[in-house]
């Protein structure tokens, strides 16, 4: 998972009820911590990989109620926070793995397997975020796993241009294929036909899920689920910024300004007060 996403989490927090906001920011430094393991400093691979396995210990010791061989300060904060709000544990186990994949992973073979990544590094920050809540039910953990690996997508399709230079590329494979879309075009910023066919699908694809998802917003209570109401729209309108520059994101990445915040936050707003998510989709395969 990008830092992006977890830099998200304390700024959440000063929406949150102030009960929350301490296992939030704990929360927060653990993810944080882990991603600093793959994205910062000059080590190898392996070595990378090694410090992802004393994190890995660090947890095992949580789970065991032993005191972590590594960052122990850490590990007992999170050790505090897991047993006053029960939360699990498998959440910040996957998101070590994803992040364990992304040391060597700079392709994906096809949507599945992009699919999994997500539910490893895109996951388990809504889920933790529910248990906080005491809201983790089965519709409204399957509903936050759509929403997250749909803002995911988002966010890959939003940074094609900015991944692409450091070598990495989240559109899977087969739809490359599928659409006849190379990646020497890709570096060269083609947005011809073929390009504007894949993303039409993967745009269709992601909002198809963003809508899907859209009703757990609805059934979180108070400011929490005014504000997931705003981040469903938001990543609504960013596919729309995409769609607007004609799915050209190599030469402007599509990003929102003062006016897109004014239309996510009075599209929010509604769907808050009408108690309808109010977005229609078209098939998906319609776009294939």
């Amino acid at each position: 998972m990008e830092a992006d996403h977890y830099e998200n989490l304390p700024i959440a927090s000063v929406l949150l009820p102030k009960a929350l906001r301490l296992p939030v920011g704990v929360i927060y430094q653990v993810a944080r911590t882990a991603a600093d393991i793959v994205e910062e400093g000059d080590w190898s691979a392996a070595e990378r990989h090694a410090r992802l396995a004393d994190f890995r210990a660090g947890l095992d010791a949580v789970a065991s109620g032993h005191l972590a061989p590594v960052h122990p300060l850490l590990f007992g904060k999170l050790a505090g926070v897991v047993a006053q709000y029960q939360l699990p544990l498998a959440p910040f186990y996957d998101l070590v793995s994803a992040l364990d994949q992304e040391i060597d992973t700079t392709r994906f073979a096809d949507q599945p397997a992009l699919l999994d990544y997500c539910r490893r590094s895109a996951h388990p920050v809504g889920q933790l975020m529910l248990h906080l809540f005491n809201a983790a039910t089965p519709a409204n953990l399957a509903d936050s796993d759509t929403i997250c690996t749909a803002l995911h997508l988002i966010n890959f399709w939003q940074d094609i241009a900015i991944d692409l230079k450091s070598g990495r590329i989240y559109l899977p494979q087969s739809d490359l294929e599928r659409f006849n879309v190379t990646e020497a075009r890709m570096t060269n910023g083609t947005a011809d036909d073929a390009w504007r066919a894949l993303m039409a699908y993967e745009v269709a694809y992601a909002r198809t899920m963003l809508v899907r998802g859209a009703p757990l917003a609805l059934r979180i209570p108070g400011r929490a689920g005014l504000v997931l109401c705003g981040i469903v729209h938001g990543g609504l309108r960013i596919l729309e910024r995409i769609e607007q520059a004609g799915y050209d994101v190599f030469r402007r990445r599509p990003a929102l300004d003062g006016f897109d915040w004014f239309v996510v936050t009075t599209r929010a707003l509604a769907m808050w007060l009408s108690r309808r998510v109010g977005v229609r989709v078209t098939s998906i395969e319609g776009n294939a």
